[in-house]
């Protein structure tokens, strides 16, 4: 098992970080596959968000299983993925993205089982700085799969 000291060191650890800017093409397949009409003015769905700050802060779902020493793609369990928005999103806009993990400890269920609960928070900036939304994804890295059931 992954040493508790490695998880809990993962506080404060940032992520390259960079811009990302969503096209028309994006929004308008994101937007066609939540069953919704387009959003006036160019506005962006908020679905965006499940993808847009992670690929703008130069990492992957795939990296951040890795960071957190996941046993196995079946071994990752999600807590909650927290979106606030503060401004609406718009196509052809240049928006900055940070990324750092802001929680990672240990932690077990009341069956006993062991979990890491990491949690991840991503700003997205405007051009001119100001914070339009901000996203924390919090998983838990389930330990020692092979003593796990379906029903945890």
């Amino acid at each position: 098992m992954v040493p508790e000291k490695e998880i809990e060191e993962l506080v404060g650890y940032e992520f390259p970080g960079g811009e990302y800017t969503i096209e028309h093409w994006e929004n308008f397949l994101l937007t066609e596959c939540t069953g919704s009409e387009l959003l006036p003015d160019a506005q962006v769905h908020p679905v965006a968000l499940f993808h847009v700050p992670i690929l703008g802060s130069h990492t992957s779902i795939a990296e951040m299983f890795a960071l957190g020493q996941a046993e196995s793609d079946f071994s990752i369990g999600i807590e909650s993925y927290d979106w606030e928005l503060f401004s609406p999103l718009f196509e052809d806009i240049r928006y900055r993205i940070t990324a750092s993990v802001t929680e990672a400890d240990r932690r077990s269920y009341e069956n006993g089982k062991v979990y890491d609960r990491i949690a991840f928070q991503f700003k997205v900036a405007r051009p001119d700085g100001e914070l339009a939304a901000r996203c924390t994804i919090t998983w838990h890295y389930r330990r020692s799969l092979t003593n796990w059931s379906d029903s945890t």
